[in-house]
């Protein structure tokens, strides 16, 4: 058990982080276009698919149940509805990045921007003033 331990602690905290693929076959079709108001806002299918893919891509950094640990922000405290609909789909599209560093790979051309809105949606739910 020693020897686990000792190559555990050599290891870094995370490697390159592969995004799970989404299964949206279930939404309305939305087009190409990236839109910038949610098509998918209260439709109880797209927040139960937005659940799973944000526990399969986003929960890693920004926390289980979107209650961010401090690595990520907290997704609650986004605007809520139509406000923050926009910058967060710029966000998932294109990520984060400053000073040449990384902080959050662009995931709408790996995932779609249908599972992006299913994540919105679920996000919404869980919104905190």
């Amino acid at each position: 058990m020693l020897f686990v331990g000792a190559v555990a602690s050599r290891l870094p905290a995370h490697g390159p982080v592969t995004p799970q693929a989404v299964d949206t076959s279930k939404l309305p079709d939305i087009g190409e276009a990236i839109l910038t108001k949610n098509p998918y806002r209260g439709n109880p299918v797209a927040i139960k698919i937005g659940e799973s893919a944000y526990g399969q891509n986003c929960a890693r950094c920004h926390g289980l149940d979107a209650v961010s640990g401090g690595i990520a922000p907290d997704l609650r405290y986004m605007d809520k509805g139509e406000a923050g609909d926009e910058w967060y789909m710029e966000r998932y599209h294109k990520g984060a990045v400053r000073d040449g560093k990384v902080y959050m790979p662009p995931m709408g051309p790996i995932l779609g921007q249908k599972a992006g809105w299913a994540i919105r949606s679920w996000l919404d739910t869980k919104h905190q003033e």
